[in-house]
């Protein structure tokens, strides 16, 4: 049995299914691009499905991101959060 637990108590949560909207990608292009069928693509962005380091790997380069952008340990905050967070905007 391999030593990472997984589940509840070390989730990953990722934000394939945001960057894929953002970049007008359907599930079908990014399993073509990354050699993996749409099925797996779903079960990701649901989370059903852990991706191994060599599959994370390929889904950051299809979005010329760092894992760290695309997959966490902790939920992610909506992007725009983010930004406006580090960007007030001016009165």
């Amino acid at each position: 049995m391999s030593p990472v637990r997984r589940g509840e108590t070390l989730p990953i949560f990722n934000r394939i299914r945001v960057l894929r909207a953002e970049r007008g990608m359907s599930r079908a292009q990014l399993a073509e691009h990354i050699d993996v069928n749409p099925q797996t693509v779903g079960a990701l962005e649901r989370g059903d499905h852990y991706p191994s380091l060599d599959l994370a790997f390929r889904i950051c380069d299809v979005f010329g991101l760092p894992v760290e952008a695309v997959f966490s340990r902790t939920e992610f905050t909506p992007l725009s959060t983010e930004f406006y967070r580090r960007h007030p905007k001016e009165a």
